[in-house]
This record gives structure tokens, C-alpha cells and sequence, in this order.
């Protein structure tokens, strides 16, 4: 089975590099991924998806996801202006970047508010490795310690305490 996530976020966000460092991390494991953003010219704060893919065989799959397994928001605002539930599995999860649970229908809703976290140990808001934790804890494809590995080779300590700290906070 090839597990796949969609990525909702805005340019600037990290919902590329997110998806990136989720390919990597399923690679340490033995696990065969592949991550691709979609996007055209779009600005700062633009819309912006990202696509992961993983599998325990190998796959060939290049087209964006459209029956995505979870979808993760690092942007709430995003659930208004976009269709983010759009062909999302039945019983899929939803995680959401946002400090109260939005109502969405027919989705399993999980919420982190990833935006306190990244300004508390990055002093910035970008959210990408923190909503990582929050994908972790919710879904288990890929296991903590190998998220926080990719994410502390690639941005250091403050980011992995903000993914650890999304981890330990999502909620249903």
C-alpha cells in the first residue's frame, strides 16, 4: 500500500520543505518515498500544496495526490479559501495548524497549535517541523526519532523542540 499526504500551506510556510524532510525520514527506515511540490508562480502567501508519498515497495507514481490518507494544514485560514478535505480517504485524518478544532465534516480532526511553538523556539512562525511532530503522533508511518533526525541535520535543535512539542501537544 503506498500511503499518501497532501500538504496545505502558503508560500514562505515550508509546505514543500515539510514534505521533503517526511520523504527523508521514511528513507532512514527502509522505506521507499518520494515528495513534490505543486505550484505556480505564486507569491509570499499564496496557496501552495506539497505531495509525500511512501511505501514499503517501490513505486512510480509522479502524479500529485488526489486520495490523500491525511492531509496536514500549517495555514487554518487556508480551510475557508481551499477544498482542503478534497478527495481525502474515508476515515482519513486531518491535522490542523490552529489553536481550537475547526469543524470539518467527515473528517478525523486533529489540531496543534504550531504557530505558538515555532514563535517559542524559532521566534519565527514558520510551522513546517513542527506540524512534522504533530503528522508523527497522528498517523505513526513514519517513527519520531527518524523525523528528528532529518529535521536536526537540516535546521538544528529549536526546530526539533518545536516538532517534539507538537508531538506531545496534538489533539483530537
Amino acid at each position: 500500500m503506498i500511503y499518501e499526504v497532501r500538504f496545505h500551506g502558503r508560500g514562505g510556510q515550508g509546505a514543500v520543505t515539510a514534505a521533503n524532510l517526511l520523504a527523508v525520514a521514511a528513507g532512514h527506515e527502509g522505506k521507499y518515498s518520494r515528495a513534490f511540490p505543486f505550484f505556480g508562480v505564486e507569491r509570499r502567501g499564496a496557496p501552495v500544496q506539497a505531495f509525500c508519498r511512501i511505501s514499503d515497495k517501490p513505486f512510480r507514481s509522479y502524479q500529485n495526490v488526489y486520495t490523500p490518507n491525511t492531509v496536514v494544514v500549517l495555514d487554518s485560514t487556508l480551510i475557508k479559501d481551499v477544498d482542503v478535505l478534497s478527495g481525502l480517504e474515508k476515515g482519513g485524518h486531518v491535522v490542523v495548524n490552529c489553536h481550537t478544532c475547526p469543524d470539518l465534516k467527515s473528517a478525523s480532526v486533529h489540531y496543534v497549535d504550531a504557530t505558538k511553538s515555532a514563535l517559542k523556539h524559532l521566534k519565527k512562525p514558520i510551522v513546517n517541523t513542527a506540524m512534522l511532530g504533530a503528522f508523527a503522533k497522528v498517523t505513526d508511518i513514519v517513527k519520531l526519532e527518524s523525523l528528528k533526525q532529518v529535521v536536526k541535520d537540516n535546521f538544528g535543535e529549536s526546530n526539533v523542540k518545536a516538532l517534539e512539542e507538537c508531538y506531545a501537544e496534538v489533539k483530537q
